[in-house]
């Protein structure tokens, strides 16, 4: 009789199958939801992980523009980026990015700043698929709805 294997067992990127998932983003706080989109990008969710394999699902988001934040957050947060020049620096609040032409952005760098990166971030970057308002064009590869607001009652500590 064969003993346990203490081995575990790592997935080749060939062996690796991709489903779709549909999330709505309407009421949700941007950083509860950046993590469990994040997880799902990267495959965490599933028992064959392998961190240096692209083995996550795509995630398909819906109303990214009606996220909310908690507290003072929506005035007080400030987005930075630098333009190259010598005090090139810029900020704007997420309240003017959520109003501004891609309300979407504060979802994606929430979750971007939450995926290593590298080439294989890159990648599973790709796999986001974030759209402002309740239409998506992925209607033909059947996304299955994840309830996310069950995932953060249920991971809450108390709840």
């Amino acid at each position: 009789m064969k003993a346990l294997s203490k081995v575990t067992r790592s997935i080749k990127p060939a062996e690796v199958e991709k489903k779709w998932h549909l999330i709505d983003a309407e009421g949700m706080v941007v950083g509860r939801l950046a993590v469990v989109i994040a997880n799902h990008l990267r495959g965490k969710h599933k028992p064959s992980f392998t961190p240096h394999v692209d083995c996550g699902d795509h995630v398909v988001v819906i109303n990214a523009d009606k996220v909310k934040f908690t507290g003072n957050k929506l005035k007080n947060k400030t987005y930075y980026k630098h333009t190259g020049y010598a005090g090139g620096i810029k900020e704007v609040t997420a309240d003017k990015v959520l109003g501004g032409r891609f309300p979407e952005r504060v979802l994606e760098k929430a979750v971007e700043r939450m995926i290593p990166r590298g080439p294989l971030g890159r990648a599973q970057m790709r796999a986001l698929h974030l759209y402002a308002g309740a239409e998506h064009p992925h209607g033909g590869t059947q996304p299955v709805a994840l309830d996310v607001a069950s995932m953060n009652r249920k991971n809450k500590v108390g709840a």
